[in-house]
């Protein structure tokens, strides 16, 4: 049994450090690559460049393949467009089980052999990926908003000497910081290649879910289709969504000290178990002594009013605006 555990984390710790290591080298998006070879690459160099791209593992091809015919895999795949993670959703997947595979083995050994510990930590494996999935998408949707005013008063002052929608985005992929230049960037090489503008406007509001960005696009859409002023209706909106980001900073502020309470008072317990586990085994593990349902009833009691304690300081703090 410790031969077998022993092998497993070694494969298992190989293959999260491959898995980072191609994280982190592949700096751009799929789609990103694709769009910059029609646009900047000769026939020949696409067709090599597109061979090279296109060539995964037989381990990451056979999830790939699974997973895109399921619903799951169109909503893994929108969360890291979202995240602007650069996975495809077999290598996410596949992660996932690396995490799983990992965090059981490491609380097997942690435990003292306990196979309660192994199979605690083979159900949170998968959730360490999600976690910092949830993390990226929030930290890049709030930088997004924090720019949007900006970009639109960029596309006001381009409007109004002169230029077209187009060319306004173009201005804005140029000339403002990520995440919003790369995103509008998208957007105009889309539009480039044919893809229609509403189409190409919906595909960023399927990466970026903004309520204020779904109010500018929606702007954007009816003057296309009715006309009329673009640039003072956009200055309008500009108006509007930098007053609620000035708000929504304030709420932020006077609500940052409840949120943090909140994470620090449910953590505290966790870490104070295992350090307890891990100075004095006996004096913890008299919650798993014979009969142990008592002692994992007063866990499992313990881990819910945490997770429920944990909602409601969130739901305290969570303001709308």
């Amino acid at each position: 049994m410790s031969t077998f555990l022993l092998i497993g984390s070694g494969s298992a710790f190989i293959l999260l450090i491959a898995g980072l290591v191609v994280t982190l080298r592949g700096q751009r998006s799929l789609i990103d690559e694709r769009l910059d070879q029609y646009l900047d690459e000769s026939e020949e160099e696409l067709q090599e460049m597109a061979d090279s791209a296109d060539d995964p593992s037989f381990f990451t091809a056979w999830i790939n393949n699974q997973v895109e015919k399921t619903s799951f895999g169109d909503r893994m795949a929108r969360e890291l467009a979202r995240a602007d993670l650069k996975l495809k959703t077999g290598e996410y997947v596949a992660l996932m089980v690396i995490s799983s595979l990992f965090m059981g083995v490491f609380a097997y050994f942690f435990g003292g052999g306990s196979l309660i510990f192994a199979t605690a930590g083979l159900i949170f494996g998968p959730f360490i990926p999600r976690f910092y999935l949830r993390f990226q998408q929030k930290a890049r949707l709030r930088t997004f908003n924090d720019q949007l005013p900006d970009m639109l008063n960029l596309m006001v002052n381009g409007l109004r000497t002169g230029f077209s929608s187009l060319q306004a985005m173009e201005v804005v992929a140029t000339e403002l910081p990520e995440p919003i230049s790369d995103e509008f960037r998208r957007v105009v090489q889309e539009i480039q290649l044919g893809v229609p503008m509403g189409l190409a406007l919906e595909n960023l509001q399927r990466r970026i879910p903004s309520d204020d960005l779904d109010l500018a696009v929606t702007a954007i859409n009816i003057q296309r289709e009715v006309g009329g002023n673009l640039a003072e209706i956009l200055d309008t909106i500009s108006y509007t969504i930098r007053e609620r980001v000035r708000i929504k900073g304030e709420v932020r502020a006077i609500t940052s000290q409840m949120t943090y309470s909140g994470r620090f008072l449910a953590l505290l317990p966790i870490f104070l178990g295992f350090a307890l586990w891990g100075l004095n085994r006996d004096y913890i593990g008299q919650f798993f002594l014979e009969p142990r349902t008592c002692g994992i009833a007063m866990l499992t009691l313990a881990g819910l009013m945490l997770i429920f304690g944990y909602a409601a300081l969130n739901r305290l703090s969570d303001i709308e605006i």
